[in-house]
């Protein structure tokens, strides 16, 4: 008599995988067995578990990310130069941390983007906000905002977060609007947040792809000097995989 009383008290202070728990160990003969001690630490381990997975459901989808990457999934194999045990730096999270930024660099096809995502993904699990973007798309974006008034909250919101990953980084040469804009972004996080940017181009051409001497000196001061530098080379994967299945 007294389970459905109970059920309904769980489910009022909100303790929904609590209250998943408790429907399951009334259902199961075993649970008869149990101390108290042990019913409730099941019932504690649930509900942790539910609030876990739905903060990670939560930060996932607010984070955007390209590929559904994770860092199990990652092919260690592959001959693309993959340094292992930078890569699990900085999938361990200790530069976030410690507001360092960090660059992916290599060839068109050789898993940069994946393996950005796969560690934003472990950030996420780690209870940090990300946001994952082209940065084409978001010069874009950020021109809209600015003609419509909504620049600011914009800009404050890409200040918060704790990993901004920058996607296809030099794929055209920067204009003044997106010098502007993306020094505002990397002067507001520089020191307070990690940014993290993927490119077909080598750091050594970067001064050249943002165009005027000023700016470049200033974007690549708060964004270069403090990164760590994952360097892939090989042909693309996309390209073998393909001709794989053929």
């Amino acid at each position: 008599m007294l389970k459905h009383p109970t059920l309904d008290q769980i489910n009022q202070l909100g303790l929904t995988g609590m209250a998943h728990a408790f429907a399951e160990l009334e259902s199961n003969g075993d649970a008869a067995s149990l101390s108290h001690a042990e019913w409730l630490a099941l019932l504690l381990d649930h509900e942790a578990t539910w609030r876990n997975d739905r903060r990670l459901a939560l930060r996932l989808r607010h984070a955007k990310l390209r590929h559904h990457a994770v860092p199990e999934d990652v092919d260690y194999r592959a001959t693309r130069g993959l340094d292992r045990r930078l890569f699990d730096m900085l999938l361990k999270g200790d530069w976030i941390a410690a507001r360092e930024n960090c660059a992916i660099i290599g060839p068109a096809g050789v898993g940069k983007s994946w393996l950005a995502c796969a560690i934003g993904h472990k950030a996420c699990r780690d209870n940090r906000s990300v946001l994952y973007t082209r940065l084409p798309r978001l010069i874009d974006d950020l021109s809209l905002a600015r003609g419509d008034g909504r620049i600011a909250a914009r800009m404050k919101s890409l200040a918060r977060v704790d990993l901004l990953v920058l996607d296809d980084w030099g794929l055209e040469p920067l204009d003044g609007n997106a010098r502007h804009h993306l020094l505002e972004i990397l002067e507001d996080r520089y020191g307070r947040r990690s940014t993290m940017v993927t490119s077909q181009l080598p750091v050594a051409r970067w001064f050249d792809l943002i165009g005027d001497p000023t700016y470049a000196d200033a974007i690549l001061d708060r964004l270069v000097h403090n990164a760590h530098r994952l360097e892939l080379s090989g042909e693309s994967m996309r390209r073998n995989h393909a001709a794989a299945v053929a």
